[in-house]
């Protein structure tokens, strides 16, 4: 393709886009439907001719869409709102997400006759709702405060992201050929493998390198760094044969804990405009009228399925998540429609087999473009429907939904108990090490696959020993953490076996337990560990007792170290995990009267608590009154710190507060 052309094909289809963008946004209409529409008029089925020179190259450039698009969406991505709704959206979306693809996949092979690939395909694509439609939905009729609309939006969000891990499993499948339990097994282990390893290096590492970028006030490098490791994770994704999708939002998520979000949100938005609207027309380009009329009985059955399954679905599990009827029933008609995700998934299945004009495609576009048309009605009516069914609702149902309701609450009050909250986090802390350790085996033995006689032929000759050792000693870093956590576990379920009691048998009884439980978990990690080894030790006798006495040395003479590097690893992965908390907590420290008082200088030695803490991480407004106007580094002054800054030896603190706010400072940071 010539250089005049590929610059022909995309002044044509931004011009398209702009136009189409500009009239529907007049018309209040979803911009998606009119790019879709417009990719409809542009292809060759609609006019016998095409109005591109390539269409191809421009599918090709409609991917970077989906990248920016996941991208965004992680970015919008609310741990924090989702925490808050999680009691109802996470029941709801994994009970929607699996009735439907099992639905989608039953519609597919037993109504019209499919193999098990493409009617998993449908399956996937009926399975989630359009957060972006809703979002703009609700933000056009005024009704973004009300209570069941941030249900709505997370139980959505919940879709999003169990929908991302479902196309990485469809898209083993399809590179599999067939279906099986087997299969089902790896792909689900291999996506729980990469997503967890993703997420915990990238809270440890990512948030502290846009926010050292973020600090220069560079726009340029900043939003070049981010989109770097997205595509740099997204291709890492397409090489375990999951989809970009995967990648990009996870590193979205990721971005989310960062100082810089709302920067990223900012500089992000016109590629994510203009590269998803040349996405959905590339989707438009695809889709043959004809062949769409053709479907059009297939279409409207999975539309009918797609709005009663969801319905249903949501409906019960709303009700069986403790909400009111009318509220249910809201939750229930805001979902009942697919989206963008339907024209990703199709879009991935067409790119996959080479098929547009397979009937999948057809059907999926024609079912997501026809539940989108409803949704802004169902919407509109499902106060109204939501009153009649709860004035119907016999007065005995109401009463005993009241108790149910009841019980409920009282259950999730003893859940929320000290010990349990102790015993969740320390599980999750283990289940996450043991994780991190396969995931070490795994990235170190397909590193071994690769030949590097190329350039490092010694390295090449040994690689064996040499990414043996490596593998060896990032997990001898993670197994110093687990001790600790071991210790926590065993405390925990000490406390919730024996009571919080001084009688003596109970504090025999929680000892007990306590060395039992410590002594299990270390053990099992011990036993993964030598499990690992098994697998990727290298050759010869002499070669493994050296390699083993190797890892013990340095194992014994740096258990400090790796402890310590543990410990700095995790604080960083727990303040990814709050930041949105800490932003807010900082909000409202800023509402404080401004302290009186003179200005005092403060210096960091090597000993003091604050170095390596952050603004935000010592709350020391919060804590103290003052206020840290300025620091000085290196002969540098540096005003108006960020939230993010962190403190290093030697740092001189300019603060302002009175004797006793400078006291308490003081304390707090060690300082004599």
């Amino acid at each position: 393709m010539t250089e005049g052309a590929f610059f022909q094909d995309l002044a044509i289809l931004m011009a398209v886009a702009g136009v189409v963008a500009a009239v529907f946004s007049r018309l209040g209409w979803p911009k998606v439907l009119g790019y879709i529409l417009a990719g409809i008029l542009l292809n060759e089925h609609t006019w016998g001719g095409l109005f591109l020179q390539d269409v191809n190259s421009t599918r090709t450039i409609g991917q970077l869409g989906v990248v920016f698009l996941m991208f965004g969406m992680g970015l919008s991505f609310s741990p924090k709102d989702m925490r808050r709704a999680r009691a109802v959206a996470l029941p709801a979306a994994i009970v929607d997400t699996l009735v439907m693809t099992w639905l989608g996949y039953t519609v597919g092979t037993r109504f019209f006759g499919w193999p098990s690939v493409p009617s998993l395909f449908l399956g996937v694509a009926v399975c989630d709702s359009a957060t972006t439609l809703l979002a703009k939905v609700f933000d056009e009729l005024g009704w973004s405060r009300r209570p069941f609309v941030t249900n709505v939006l997370s139980i959505s969000v919940c879709e999003d992201v169990i929908c991302v891990g479902a196309i990485a499993v469809a898209t083993g499948f399809a590179a599999g050929e067939g279906m099986s339990l087997v299969a089902l097994g790896s792909s689900l282990g291999s996506l729980a493998l990469f997503f967890l390893t993703v997420l915990v290096f990238g809270f440890v590492l990512v948030p502290r390198l846009l926010d050292s970028v973020g600090k220069r006030g560079d726009d340029e490098s900043l939003v070049l760094t981010a989109l770097g490791v997205c595509f740099f994770i997204s291709y890492l994704a397409y090489k375990f044969d999951f989809s970009l999708a995967l990648g990009a939002f996870l590193v979205g998520l990721i971005a989310t804990s960062s100082g810089v979000r709302d920067r990223l949100v900012a500089l992000s938005d016109p590629l994510k405009s203009m590269f998803s609207a040349v996405f959905f027309v590339s989707i438009g380009l695809l889709v043959d009228p004809a062949a769409l009329w053709h479907s059009l009985p297939a279409i409207l059955v999975v539309s009918a399925a797609i709005v009663v399954g969801k319905s249903m679905n949501i409906f019960v599990a709303s009700v069986a998540a403790g909400r009111e009827i009318k509220e249910s029933v809201q939750n229930a008609m805001a979902l009942a429609q697919i989206g963008e995700f339907a024209f990703m998934v199709a879009m991935l299945y067409a790119t996959l087999k080479d098929a547009a004009q397979v009937p999948l495609f057809q059907v999926a576009v024609g079912a997501s473009l026809l539940t989108t048309l409803l949704s802004p009605t169902l919407v509109r009516v499902s106060s109204h429907v939501g009153d009649w069914v709860e004035e119907k609702t016999p007065g005995r149902v109401r009463r005993l939904l009241v108790s149910y309701q009841a019980w409920l609450e009282k259950i999730r009050a003893s859940s929320g108990s000290p010990a349990f909250e102790s015993l969740r986090i320390a599980a999750l802390r283990l289940g996450v090490y043991a994780v991190l350790m396969l995931a070490v085996s795994v990235t170190f033995r397909l590193l071994g696959l690769h030949d590097y006689s190329r350039f490092l032929v010694f390295f090449e000759t040994h690689k064996r020993i040499f990414l043996f050792l490596a593998a060896n000693l990032v997990d001898v870093g993670l197994f110093s953490l687990v001790p600790s956590a071991a210790r926590a576990l065993g405390d925990a379920v000490a406390t919730l076996l024996a009571g919080e009691g001084n009688a003596k048998w109970q504090t025999h009884v929680r000892q007990l337990v306590r060395y039992v439980a410590t002594a299990a978990a270390v053990g099992l990690f011990f036993l993964e560990w030598v499990m690992i080894n098994v697998s990727i030790m290298p050759d010869g006798l002499a070669v493994k007792i050296a390699s083993y006495v190797v890892i013990v040395v340095t194992g014994v003479l740096g258990w400090h170290f790796f402890s310590k590097a543990g410990q700095r690893a995790s604080q960083r992965f727990h303040e990814a995990l709050t930041a949105e908390e800490r932003r807010e907590s900082l909000a409202v420290t800023m509402t404080l009267p401004e302290p009186s008082g003179d200005v005092h200088r403060l210096v960091l030695g090597a000993g003091s608590p604050a170095v390596g803490g952050t603004v935000v991480t010592l709350n020391i407004r919060a804590k103290t009154g003052a206020t840290v106007v300025a620091v000085v580094r290196d002969g540098r002054t540096v005003r108006n710190i960020g939230p993010e800054w962190e403190f290093r030896i030697g740092d001189t603190l300019l603060v302002l507060g009175d004797a006793s706010q400078v006291v308490a400072l003081k304390d707090l940071l060690g300082v004599i």
